[in-house]
C-alpha cells in the first residue's frame, strides 16, 4: 500500500471520528483522519486539547469528557491532518483535500463520514443583523477564546442547546436579560405519547431539569409560547432590540446588543449529498439525513456515516456509532475468516449502549420540532444570506412554475453563494413544498457538486503535485 492509500479515511475529528480512528487503529487498519479545525474535538469538544477557560465548571463535565477520547486518539498512531478542507470525494474512492493552500489526493478502501451537525438555519426578520448570532456561535467564542457576546443579551429559540448555553453563560458570570422560548404549544401534546419512553433515559431528563433549575435560580426572565420573533436595528444598522408576541398575543420589545438564537441542530449532509447517497426526509425534525443501516452503511458499499451527520443523537451516541462503523468495516474485511467473530461481544455491548443513548430522542425530536414561522418565514425575510434572496422571491418563483430548489437556484441564485446552500437549503425546500402543496421529500434538495468548499485557483493548480505531497 502506497503512502497516500488508506484502509480507512475518516472525515471529521469529533466524537465519532476520534472514536472510529482509535478503534480502527486497534484493529490493524491504516487510518487517515481529516478535519478542518486546528485541533481535534469537533463542535461539542472544540478546543478540548487546549481549553481557553481555566474554570472547568463553566463548560461542565460533559465537555471535559472529550479528554478521554482525545487521549485514546492521540496515542492511536493514525495519520491526522488538521486544517484540512475536503473539497471533493469521488465514488471511485478518491478524495481531494486542501492543506495550507495546496491540494492533496488520497485513495481509500473505506470512507467514514463523521462531519457532525450544523445548527438549523432559522430565518426571521432581522436575523442577518450584526449582533444576532446562533447559540452555537456563542459556544465557539467560549471554547476557543473564553469570550462572551456583549450585553444586554437575549436568548431566543428552542432546544437543549439553548438551555446549555444559558447555564454556561450564567456560570461565566454573564447576565442574561431574558430567555424567549419559541417551542410551539402543540409540540408538548405531540411529545406526550413519547414521555414514558423518555423516562427510560431518566439521566437526560434529570440533566434537563437541573439546567432549568439553574436558570430559575439565576432569576432570569423566561417567557414561553413566544411567536413573531424579529430583530430591530438602530441608525447604524446594528441590533438594538428584539420584538416578539407573548403567549397572550401582545407585542413586546426588549432592548439588547446580542440576540442568541437556536432552533435545534440538523445533520450536516453536504458531503453525503455531493456523493449522491440516498437520503430520507425526517418529517418530525424537518430535515434530510442519509439512509443507513444500523451499522451506518450508506447506499454506497464503501461509504459509512456516523455521529450527528447520520442523524442527531448527541456526542455519546456519536462515539458509539464511530465504533460500530469500524466493527462493520472489519467484519466485511474478515468475512469467512477464523477471526470474523472476534468483535461480537464489543459490538453487542456498543449496540446496547447506543440504544440507551437514543431512547430519549423520539421525545426530544417531537418536543423541539421547529416552529412553522422559521420553516416558512414572512416574505420580506432573507433566506439565502449569500445572495440576499427573500422568502417572497422563492414563493413568487414557485407560483411562476418552479418545482424544485435547483430551478429556483437557476432563476435567483439561492444556494450559489460561498455556503453552497448550507444556510438556505432546508428553508427553500420547505417554502417550495408549502407553496406547491407537496412534501419536502417530493420537492427535493439542491444538487451539490464539487468543490463542496470554496477553492482557490492556486489550490486547484497544485493537484498535479498531489501524490508527491502526501
Amino acid at each position: 500500500m502506497n503512502s497516500n492509500q488508506f484502509d480507512l479515511a475518516i472525515i471529521g475529528a469529533g466524537p465519532a471520528g476520534m472514536s472510529a480512528a482509535s478503534t480502527a487503529a486497534k484493529q490493524g487498519l491504516k487510518v487517515l483522519l481529516l478535519d478542518e479545525q486546528p485541533r481535534p474535538g469537533g463542535q461539542i469538544y472544540r478546543n478540548i486539547g487546549s481549553p481557553a477557560l481555566k474554570d472547568r465548571q463553566i463548560l461542565g463535565p460533559d465537555y471535559y469528557y472529550g479528554e478521554k477520547l482525545l487521549t485514546a486518539f492521540s496515542g492511536a498512531g493514525v495519520t491526522y491532518l488538521h486544517g484540512a478542507t475536503v473539497w471533493e470525494v469521488t465514488t471511485d474512492n478518491i478524495l481531494y483535500v486542501s492543506v495550507k493552500g495546496e491540494s492533496r489526493r488520497f485513495e481509500f478502501n473505506k470512507l467514514l463520514i463523521a462531519t457532525g451537525a450544523q445548527e438549523r438555519p432559522s430565518p426571521f426578520p432581522g436575523w442577518t443583523l450584526p449582533g444576532v448570532m446562533t447559540c452555537g456561535a456563542a459556544q465557539i467564542l467560549l471554547k476557543t477564546s473564553g469570550l462572551t457576546p456583549p450585553g444586554p443579551i437575549v436568548i431566543a429559540g428552542s432546544g437543549p442547546l439553548l438551555l446549555l448555553i444559558s447555564c454556561q453563560l450564567i456560570r461565566a458570570g454573564i447576565k442574561i436579560d431574558a430567555i424567549l422560548d419559541t417551542t410551539p404549544g402543540k409540540n408538548y401534546r405531540s411529545a406526550l405519547p413519547e414521555f414514558l419512553g423518555a423516562l427510560k433515559g431518566w439521566r437526560f431528563v434529570l440533566k434537563g431539569m437541573r439546567m432549568l433549575s439553574e436558570i430559575r435560580k439565576a432569576g432570569i426572565q423566561q417567557l414561553s409560547g413566544v411567536t413573531g420573533l424579529s430583530a430591530d436595528q438602530d441608525e447604524s444598522g446594528n441590533l438594538s432590540a428584539v420584538t416578539y408576541y407573548d403567549n397572550k398575543g401582545h407585542q413586546q420589545t426588549l432592548s439588547c446588543s446580542s440576540l442568541l438564537v437556536h432552533q435545534g441542530v440538523i445533520p450536516n449532509s453536504q458531503l453525503t449529498r455531493s456523493l449522491g447517497l440516498a437520503h430520507v426526509w425526517d418529517e418530525v425534525q424537518k430535515c434530510w439525513k442519509p439512509e443507513l443501516n444500523k451499522w451506518g452503511q450508506s447506499s454506497h458499499p464503501d461509504i459509512l456515516v456516523a455521529g450527528d451527520s447520520a442523524g442527531i443523537g448527541g456526542a455519546l451516541a456519536a462515539e458509539l456509532q464511530g465504533k460500530l462503523a469500524v466493527f462493520e468495516i472489519v467484519r466485511q474485511r474478515d468475512a469467512g475468516s477464523a477471526t470474523s467473530g472476534n468483535n461480537e461481544i464489543e459490538q453487542e455491548k456498543a449496540i446496547q449502549e447506543l440504544q440507551q443513548q437514543l431512547v430519549i430522542r423520539p421525545f426530544l425530536d417531537r418536543l423541539y420540532s421547529p416552529a412553522e414561522e422559521f420553516m416558512s418565514p414572512p416574505d420580506e425575510t432573507i433566506v439565502c444570506r449569500c445572495e440576499e434572496v427573500t422568502a417572497g422571491e422563492i414563493r413568487s418563483l414557485a407560483n411562476d412554475g418552479c418545482r424544485g430548489p435547483n430551478q429556483t437556484k437557476a432563476f435567483c441564485r439561492a444556494g450559489m453563494g460561498p455556503c453552497q446552500g448550507r444556510q438556505c437549503g432546508t428553508t427553500v425546500s420547505s417554502l417550495l413544498a408549502s407553496e406547491l402543496k407537496a412534501s419536502p421529500a417530493q420537492v427535493g434538495y439542491y444538487n451539490i457538486r464539487a468543490p463542496i468548499k470554496p477553492l482557490t485557483l492556486g489550490e486547484l493548480a497544485t493537484i498535479g503535485n498531489a501524490d508527491s505531497n502526501c
